[in-house]
């Protein structure tokens, strides 16, 4: 985890079509690898994934592996 480089900032962010906020997550190709970071503030902290770790982390998410079961969830 690290914040932008200066070397990041020409970066194409992609954000979903449903953030409505403008504070969302984003996610952009950076050479061999796929960063995610927030879009509303370029200080925070980032995440570096491997192509390999990025399918995997998709596979995940779409198996459900990642959702709050409902003693989790927020009230």
């Amino acid at each position: 985890m690290s914040t932008y480089p200066t070397s990041l900032r020409g970066v194409q962010w992609r954000k979903s079509q449903k953030c409505e906020s403008g504070a969302c997550v984003g996610v952009a190709r950076y050479g061999e690898f796929v960063l995610v970071g927030s879009t509303s503030n370029p200080e925070a902290p980032i995440y570096k994934f491997t192509l390999d770790g990025w399918s995997e982390f998709l596979a995940d998410v779409k198996l459900g592996d990642f959702t709050r079961s409902p003693d989790t969830a927020r009230k």
